[in-house]
């Protein structure tokens, strides 16, 4: 199936929602004023965030059965759901916890249930299930009731930056609740007068209160200024409980027109947003534990062993996936297949990609070997040519170029320039037997000239206009990762440029050595040189300039250890963006 980033668009299509507020129960004690909270939101659906009153299905009291309910949640999953769509559900009533042997398990309590029969609640995670239906891309559970068993992921990490257009193109299911279990909803003294302080803060947060400094207002944004807000309450004891059970997308409730300019769209330039999250404790994943592992061994020089055999393991768990019987370089093209592809290419590759990123940003020397073990022995198997269709063959080296970005631009923001070293210049097979390019860096430009010849990065949707497409890609696909990993935050594109700059000095400095034609890997920064002011070239050229031999790179053992070559290689590539025709 193909990844949805390629087939969702930038915008929604259309907005709905199923809004629920009950009072009076058939046999559990009353509320004041879920109601009006239910009747107050739907307004500021239709008001503030302009969706339609068609599209808004609003059940109160007596209409909020558990069958009215659950018929109308999983009418959502007809066709008539278009995938670019988005869905808010939002309930205000009570909620009820049950312990079992896996631990708490959340229900919803509708107008008709039996608090003694269980049959009669609604199991929360049978919501989270059957979402799994409904095709709009995004949804937000707005949960005024306290109860546990609330299973999430913190996808997103505090203080992390995403780019808006990015964030309508990705999946997403979020949840915030009022309470957690055991916890006494508030049903008055919020806010705004008649609701309750859940639902207070919510609204004010919808109303402009949780937007960012462009006037956005993100699910994350909204559940972070919510969190606060309740938590710290003169009239509340509660905590709200939130997060995502699904995909790494946000949810936008308002945004500002995206600019689609063509000249935006062939320098891919994109708003990066800066989302306000709290620290809160998350669920623990096997790949969380990875990396905590992985810090553990690189905090102590006597690790070395076990920082190595972890590394092959992993390794050898990526050659495993990635595999010829998994990714089949026989076949027919077509652009359906490419986009499958490189999507699978990138779930198979993401725990190695930033494991490569943690060992890059905090190794010491005695541990920079197993870096260059991950790119040697990674592609071992691509050095030999294989029969089949050429580009299915050179595709394989993807999996490697994103590893390699993850990993270089983790050792430029930590300044640790011999992990550059060792990834540049691992020594891949072949180099035995005379080979004159042994080093990592150069089959992995080689196989990827051959890609951006045939203008494969160009089919992805999104990106057929781009000057540099292969590099504007990357630039959006790896900072989430990067960002969760290092919080680098707006410093992101900088730590980015200045990589890609690096790799295209060393690839044309590698060439100048072989006597070959000069060429290196243009990445985005080749539009910036126009303006010199702002040029990522020009800034690293100064600052390389003004140090000479004692430019950190170079004392790192990049260019040779010889500042002569970098000049030499500066000069080269400076005449080739020179003479690009992209202006």
């Amino acid at each position: 199936m193909r990844d949805l980033k390629y087939i969702l668009k930038k915008r929604y299509d259309c907005s709905r929602a199923l809004v629920i507020g009950i009072n009076q129960y058939e046999n559990a004690s009353p509320l004041g004023y879920a109601v009006s909270d239910a009747e107050a939101v739907k307004s500021v659906l239709i008001q503030d965030l302009g969706f339609s009153a068609e599209d808004i299905v609003c059940l109160v009291d007596s209409k909020a059965t558990k069958v009215n309910i659950l018929k109308h949640f999983l009418s959502f999953t007809s066709e008539e759901i278009k995938v670019d769509d988005r869905l808010l559900v939002f309930f205000a009533g009570h909620g009820f916890t049950r312990t079992g042997f896996r631990g708490e398990v959340g229900y919803l309590v509708p107008y008709d249930a039996d608090m003694n029969d269980l049959s009669s609640l609604i199991r929360w995670d049978d919501l989270t299930k059957n979402s799994e239906l409904i095709r709009a891309k995004h949804i937000l559970f707005v949960m005024d009731a306290c109860y546990g068993g609330l299973a999430v992921n913190r996808d997103i990490q505090p203080g992390s930056s995403r780019f808006l257009q990015d964030m309508y193109q990705r999946f997403s299911r979020q949840v915030i609740t009022a309470g957690k279990a055991d916890e006494v909803v508030a049903d008055s003294g919020g806010p705004l007068p008649n609701h309750s302080v859940f639902t207070g803060h919510f609204i004010e947060g919808v109303r402009g209160k949780a937007a960012n400094e462009y006037g956005v207002i993100t699910a994350s944004g909204l559940m972070a200024y919510v969190y606060t807000k309740v938590a710290n309450d003169v009239n509340s004891t509660q905590t709200p409980h939130y997060g995502q059970f699904d995909g790494d997308g946000d949810f936008i409730l308002s945004a500002p027109s995206i600019d689609t300019s063509k000249e935006d769209q062939e320098k891919g330039i994109d708003s990066l947003m800066s989302i306000p999250y709290v620290e809160e404790a998350r669920s623990s994943t096997s790949l969380d534990d990875k990396i905590e592992y992985l810090k553990e061994l690189l905090s102590s020089e006597k690790s070395q062993i076990r920082l190595n055999d972890f590394v092959i393991y992993e390794v050898r768990s990526f050659l495993s996936i990635t595999s010829e019987d998994n990714f089949k370089v026989n076949g027919n093209f077509s652009d359906e297949e490419l986009l499958e592809r490189i999507s699978l290419y990138e779930n198979c590759t993401k725990e190695l990609g930033i494991i490569a990123s943690v060992i890059s940003y905090w190794c010491s020397d005695s541990e920079l070997n197993s870096l260059s073990t991950i790119v040697s022995r990674a592609s071992d198997r691509l050095i030999e040519s294989s029969s089949g269709l050429m580009v299915w063959s050179n595709l394989r080296w993807y999996p490697l170029l994103l590893i390699f970005y993850h990993a270089g631009i983790a050792a430029v923001e930590s300044k640790n320039y011999k992990s550059m070293v060792s990834l540049f210049y691992a020594k891949v097979g072949g180099s035995s037997l005379g080979h004159d390019e042994p080093f990592f860096i150069q089959r992995l430009s080689n196989g990827i000239s051959e890609l951006n010849g045939v203008g494969v990065f160009k089919r992805i949707p999104g990106h057929e206009r781009n000057l540099a497409p292969v590099s504007e890609y990357l630039f959006k696909q790896i900072q989430p990762t990067l960002d969760d990993l290092f919080f680098l935050g707006k410093g992101y594109e900088e730590k980015f440029d200045e990589f890609e700059v690096l790799y295209a000095l060393l690839v044309v400095d590698l060439r100048l050595q072989l006597e070959r034609n000069v060429w290196g890997p243009i990445g985005r920064f080749g539009w910036k040189y126009k303006s010199q002011q702002n040029s990522p070239f020009s800034k690293l050229l100064l600052e390389a300039r003004s140090i000479k031999d004692n430019w950190p790179p170079i004392r790192a053992g990049l260019f040779g250890g010889s500042y002569e070559r970098f000049e030499l290689a500066a000069k080269n590539l400076e005449e080739l963006l020179g003479n690009l025709r992209w202006y």
